[in-house]
């Protein structure tokens, strides 16, 4: 699939895409994300200054130290944290970024994710806990492995169904790995973390980023 394809308007709702090139440190955004900042698409160019000013002031140091990082040492990172679009409405986001890399697998910039987690956070809590608990069954009971991977990412992230699929299905578009491959493989590097503590969520980012990467040992699996 044409990389473009990740800025266009197929990003699930309150979820989209961005990328940012280190050459002239150029920024990207899907519809979805604009529209989270309080922009019709096309509106605006994003830029790095844009996307601080948006960021609630509690939250600018910590998202400026992490663009600092990600334009220097292009590492690939999450952020939990808060932003206020154009009529001052806070939205709780968390923002997942990978490597961009060309041929020669030089790193060119970075490419992520936003979700809207703010309806989430809003829920009433005896909702909240019961979707956390629906989100736990569904992962011990699934036989489909897709949807054992989205299980995780509901649990983790503290996310919808349907955001925890747009992330699968982005990192499917991103590696060029299909997305029941991808679910395997992320899944069975999950299960291999058999020492992975709850609160562990820079490693669980990890594995989620780089799932592609790891084989298939299953007898008889095919890409």
């Amino acid at each position: 699939m044409d990389s473009d394809e990740l800025l266009g308007s197929t990003a699930p709702p309150q979820g989209g895409s961005f990328r940012f090139y280190l050459d002239g440190q150029r920024w990207e955004w899907s519809d979805p994300v604009a529209r989270m900042h309080g922009y019709q698409p096309g509106e605006i160019t994003p830029t790095t200054e844009l996307l601080l000013s948006h960021k609630h002031p509690d939250d600018q140091a910590q998202v400026a130290a992490l663009f600092d990082k990600m334009i220097h040492a292009g590492a690939p990172f999450s952020s939990k944290h808060r932003i206020i679009d154009t009529d001052r409405r806070i939205h709780h986001v968390i923002v997942v970024g990978d490597r961009m890399l060309d041929e020669n697998d030089n790193v060119i910039g970075t490419s992520g994710y936003y979700i809207d987690v703010t309806e989430t956070l809003e829920t009433d809590p005896r909702e909240f806990n019961a979707a956390l608990t629906e989100a736990v069954a569904e992962l011990e009971q699934s036989r489909a492995v897709i949807e054992q991977a989205k299980g995780a990412l509901m649990l983790v992230y503290g996310i919808t169904s349907e955001r925890a699929f747009g992330i699968l299905t982005w990192r499917s578009q991103q590696t060029n790995t299909k997305l029941r491959v991808l679910a395997q493989r992320f899944v069975d590097v999950l299960t291999a973390e058999t020492a992975l503590p709850a609160s562990s969520r820079a490693r669980f980012d990890h594995l989620l980023l780089t799932a592609h990467k790891h084989p298939d040992t299953r007898p008889g699996a095919q890409d």
